[in-house]
């Protein structure tokens, strides 16, 4: 057996493991409920000024990404976001939502919209 580190992850790689990843998961995940979700708003010439991209896994609504152009902060178009995808992920099946955010980012943002802290972590060990 033999053990590799590296930083350059290659397709490949990445496909083979969750190739078999998948397969595993298989016997306890339903992956039919899995899929992707896109939230954009965009302005008046087709400039996208926020968005929010997410996972749908099984019940689960993963949001990776959320973003909100600097002159479209401060009006709720970030709530209004959340909300529709929230909307959309319950539609679709989801009962659970899982962010994930550094202190820098959103966590003032998301504790506001209702979101609560479950999991910080605080540094490697």
């Amino acid at each position: 057996m033999d053990i590799q580190i590296t930083h350059q992850v290659t397709e490949f790689d990445k496909e083979e493991l969750l190739t078999g990843l998948r397969s595993y998961n298989a016997q306890f995940v339903d992956f039919s409920k899995n899929g992707q979700l896109g939230v954009y708003c965009r302005n008046e010439s087709g400039e996208m000024v926020g968005g929010l991209i997410a996972d749908r896994k099984g019940p689960w609504l993963c949001i990776d990404y959320l973003w909100v152009s600097e002159s479209a902060r401060n009006c709720g178009l970030g709530s209004k976001l959340m909300a529709m995808a929230e909307k959309e992920g319950l539609r679709k099946g989801c009962v659970h939502g899982l962010v994930d955010t550094f202190s820098f980012q959103a966590l003032p943002f998301y504790e506001k919209t209702g979101l609560y802290t479950s999991n910080v972590a605080t540094g490697l060990s």
